[in-house]
């Protein structure tokens, strides 16, 4: 299917406050001198509009996390790029989904890395592969990047073997520079991949992370930065470390964060999105990054359903809420928003996002930030025509 023509025809045990409290009060003051003032503005937003978040880049068009990726988002209209952080063997952060990368690179075509391959348990889970903590950063300069989803985004598998591994400092000087040439300022929202797991690896990633948005001048309460995690412990300890920019406390609509399986503390996701829960988030944290689907679940049929409360109790809280992970394709859509017969044919992609948008959300996670970009213009009720790219911001 024509994905241009289709694009243009889219428009149309509970828990208690005082543990989790307890927990970040155990941080020392840093953790409450370092979280945003109320009233501040949440990673350098001023709050004029929803956030467009890249995801992974826009890895809807380029294999996630390449330099290629997060540029083309940024091109898109993006407001924040994501990269997700895990460390190298000699301790650099570089930008992978997970630290299992053969579902990624081609390392598996690399006959002098065939002796690393190895199955450990990651996050209580039984995982075989090859992982960034066996590489050097020189040893991973030598692989390239391919894309995760063939099944569905065939067209980016033409960029497979194309891209390097970035590091997290290689993303930060990319922000830089296409902050400058598109005259507003790209944020960056990186994610702690697996600390528990890292940490148990003497790679811990807290320190390595605050060291680098020190040296880049974006550890402020103003920056343009959010830090994000599935895990709990691994917040309060950035905070502790001195981290000053704004933190999101990732959500899921199952399952706990690892940190607290790993401790034997027997709350959950579902504990976390309480009233109770939400207000405890609050003590450390600007927001929350939940699953869209405790946002807006679907019905039992997989149509789009009605709102929870999510919006209004996150708010109630002063929490920022930014869900994820909206993507274009039928693969990814309630049943009454898919088009055509195939699952990797675009859908109504903008008319779903606009759903999320009027219900409240303050940005959204997107692997097709130009779709976003569109959303949140309808949602608004504003001029679509501005949100395009001009042909010099184009790659």
């Amino acid at each position: 299917m024509d994905r241009r023509r289709v694009l243009a025809g889219i428009v149309a045990t509970p828990l208690a406050a005082a543990p989790l409290a307890a927990s970040v009060a155990a941080a020392g003051p840093a953790l409450a001198a370092g979280a945003p003032a109320a009233g501040a503005p949440a990673g350098g937003e001023r709050r004029r509009s929803t956030l467009v978040i890249g995801h992974r880049g826009a890895s809807g068009y380029r294999p996630e996390h390449t330099l290629a990726s997060y540029e083309l988002a940024a091109r898109m209209g993006a407001d924040f790029v994501e990269p997700d952080l895990v460390p190298t063997k000699d301790g650099v952060l570089v930008c992978r989904h997970e630290p299992e990368i053969g579902g990624t690179t081609n390392v598996a075509d690399h006959p002098e890395f065939a002796g690393r391959k190895k199955t450990t348990s990651l996050d209580g889970v039984a995982t075989t592969g090859w992982f960034t903590e066996d590489f050097t950063l020189a040893e991973l300069k030598t692989l390239r990047a391919k894309e995760r989803l063939p099944e569905v985004r065939q067209e980016n598998t033409l960029y497979d073997g194309l891209f390097e591994i970035p590091t997290f400092a290689e993303v930060l000087d990319l922000r830089a520079r296409l902050s400058k040439e598109l005259g507003r300022e790209i944020g960056v929202y990186p994610e702690t991949k697996h600390p528990t797991y890292f940490a148990k690896a003497g790679l811990a990633l807290e320190q390595r992370l605050v060291d680098t948005l020190n040296r880049y001048g974006l550890n402020r309460r103003e920056a343009a930065v959010f830090v994000q995690s599935f895990e709990t412990t691994n917040l309060a300890q950035l905070r502790r470390l001195g981290l000053r920019t704004s933190v999101v406390q990732l959500l899921s609509a199952e399952g706990a964060p690892f940190d607290l399986v790993d401790a034997g503390d027997r709350r959950t996701y579902a504990d976390l999105v309480t009233p109770a829960g939400l207000r405890a988030i609050a003590a450390y944290a600007t927001g929350i990054g939940p699953d869209k689907l405790q946002v807006i679940p679907k019905a039992a049929d997989g149509t789009l359903g009605r709102p929870t409360s999510l919006v209004t109790d996150a708010h109630a809280a002063g929490l920022v809420l930014h869900p994820y992970t909206f993507r274009a394709e039928n693969n990814f859509l309630p049943a009454d928003y898919r088009r055509g017969t195939s699952t990797s044919d675009f859908g109504r992609a903008i008319d779903e996002q606009v759903a999320y948008l009027k219900a409240g959300i303050d940005g959204l996670f997107t692997d097709q930030a130009d779709i976003g970009v569109l959303a949140r213009a309808v949602a608004a009720g504003q001029s679509i025509a501005a949100t395009q790219p001009s042909p010099h911001s184009a790659i």
